[in-house]
């Protein structure tokens, strides 16, 4: 991506917000719909954010969800939450990933996020 913080981005890609969030669409989403939920405070990553925004971070989720499903139907999601370099994290501002699954988006998706790490997520 090329960027240190997400606050390099326009709030014209903004879709939503909470108290403590905003909300736009991955500018390189894995599925129709790939949302990112980003802290409005400048935060590493999940560790740093603080207790309310911890709460608040439900809401945003919820409110991701929603906003998805006026365009799509997913028959589900992955949230996720990459920390630390060696975790995948490439902008070191908090940001936490809705990403919508589809019936039919990958052969087998039984083991869901344990497919981060080759070979792991079969079981």
């Amino acid at each position: 991506m090329g960027i240190n913080s997400f606050f390099e981005i326009g709030k014209n890609r903004h879709i939503g917000e909470t108290g403590y969030f905003f909300l736009i669409r991955d500018g390189f989403p894995v599925s129709p719909g790939h949302t990112l939920i980003i802290s409005k405070s400048l935060r590493r990553d999940y560790f740093e954010l603080t207790v309310d925004e911890k709460t608040d971070l439900d809401n945003a989720i919820m409110l991701a969800k929603s906003l998805i499903e006026t365009e799509f139907t997913p028959d589900g999601y992955n949230i996720g939450m990459n920390c630390g370099e060696m975790a995948g994290q490439t902008v070191f501002h908090f940001h936490c990933h809705l990403i919508p699954r589809y019936a039919g988006d990958m052969e087998n998706p039984r083991g869901g996020v344990r497919h981060c790490i080759a070979g792991k997520g079969a079981y």
